[in-house]
């Protein structure tokens, strides 16, 4: 294959992957503050890989299009969407009468979708998913759980349970 010339500025390169690290980090603070076990630097290099993914495939459709008309790249996003729940589903866990991690998982999942979106360049979009996820984990988190007069469990109650 030919060396590829990147169809992008530096600096737009730069933009997307540094939008997708700060994305990765608004996103994952409230799970870091949590002390879950997929907190701020596993939600940074979610949205990381998948913006650096998103670019490597429309750099390689746009090097080798005129060459095969069947390269698509949204199979790698698609393998993305993939590849990320399964990331996610290992941090589900059931204890008992209870299944802990669900929120989590799908923070990652959303992570990896606003990764993709700074790896486009539509950060609007990936703004406002943010502001979203911020909205629904944060702030509809504490009063959820306040709500029902519980605390979400740490990581670190789980094994002072079974210790018991």
């Amino acid at each position: 294959m030919n060396d590829l010339d990147l169809t992008i500025s530096l600096l737009e390169l730069m933009r997307r992957i540094g939008a997708a690290l700060f994305a990765g980090i608004l996103v994952g603070w409230e799970r870091e503050w949590r002390k879950k076990p997929a907190g701020l630097r596993t939600h940074m290099l979610v949205s990381l890989g998948s913006a650096t993914f998103t670019i490597v495939a429309f750099e390689i459709h746009d090097a080798i299009a005129s060459d095969s008309p069947n390269v698509d790249p949204l199979r790698i996003v698609e393998g993305l969407v993939g590849g990320i729940g399964f990331l996610g589903a290992g941090t589900i866990l059931q204890d008992r009468d209870r299944v802990r991690g669900i929120t989590t998982a799908a923070n990652i999942w959303l992570t990896g979708a606003v990764g993709v979106c700074c790896g486009l360049g539509l950060y609007v979009l990936a703004g406002v998913t943010i502001a979203g996820a911020v909205l629904t984990v944060a702030v509809l988190g504490f009063f959820t759980h306040s709500s029902r007069g519980d605390e979400e469990p740490s990581a670190d109650s789980t094994s002072e349970r079974e210790a018991e």
